[in-house]
């Protein structure tokens, strides 16, 4: 399914590259078109979704795209700890995924006609509900994610409910750089900040990178 086309380029040319993408199912007259971007962690899915979404407003109206991100599905951090998985925070079985492909099934239907899914706070480090209304004239949602493209259950029906599946790559080095700040920012040490990146973020990464095969276009960051 993938076309393996692979974007070493600055930002703007994801945009165009992911717009480019959409553009047949924006011609299609489909009233609801609902893109997926999957990628690991600190891949660039949130910034290359909000920048879509963003595009996509400019140019066709307010009423054009709404971001929406899986990880408002994060597990609050009280039932990570009751269920052990508080050091595991980011590995699949700790977000709600159920949920996720509620909302999805929820986004589909042309008989709603508002929808709030919900969104992760990073200086909380928690999930806040009801955070980004998704009104029934929105025509593309883009959802981002880390774990779209699995194939195993409870995450298998996501695939079939996008209209179009991205994958997003950065370097490693890239990626790894940006986590480590991003654990420094949640007040982690510098050992603390090392041990989180390199046992839990790249074991993730390892098994997203397994699904972009599964994606219909694969962008890669320089």
């Amino acid at each position: 399914m993938c076309k393996g086309i692979r974007v070493a380029t600055s930002h703007p040319r994801l945009i165009a590259a992911a717009r480019d993408a959409l553009a047949p199912l924006l011609d299609s007259g489909r009233p609801r078109i609902i893109v997926g971007i999957a990628g690991p962690p600190a891949a660039g899915k949130s910034t290359l979704a909000t920048s879509l979404a963003h595009n996509l407003r400019a140019r066709f109206g307010p009423d054009a795209a709404v971001a929406v991100p899986m990880d408002g599905f994060h597990l609050a951090n009280a039932e990570l700890e009751r269920l052990g998985l508080a050091d595991r925070k980011g590995a699949p079985e700790t977000f709600d995924a159920g949920g996720f492909v509620h909302l999805l099934r929820r986004l589909r239907d042309p008989q709603e006609r508002m929808v709030y899914a919900p969104e992760f706070n990073r200086a909380l480090n928690e999930s806040i509900g009801s955070a980004v209304p998704v009104s029934h004239c929105v025509r593309t949602v883009v959802v981002e994610g880390n774990y779209l493209l699995v194939p195993e259950p409870p995450w298998a029906p996501v695939r079939g409910l996008l209209d179009l599946a991205l994958y997003i790559d950065a370097p490693r080095r890239v990626r790894v750089d940006a986590l480590l700040r991003r654990q420094h920012a949640r007040g982690l040490d510098r050992a603390a900040a090392h041990n989180w990146v390199h046992r839990s973020d790249e074991a993730n990464a390892e098994l997203i990178a397994q699904t972009r095969h599964l994606a219909d276009l694969v962008l890669q960051r320089p």
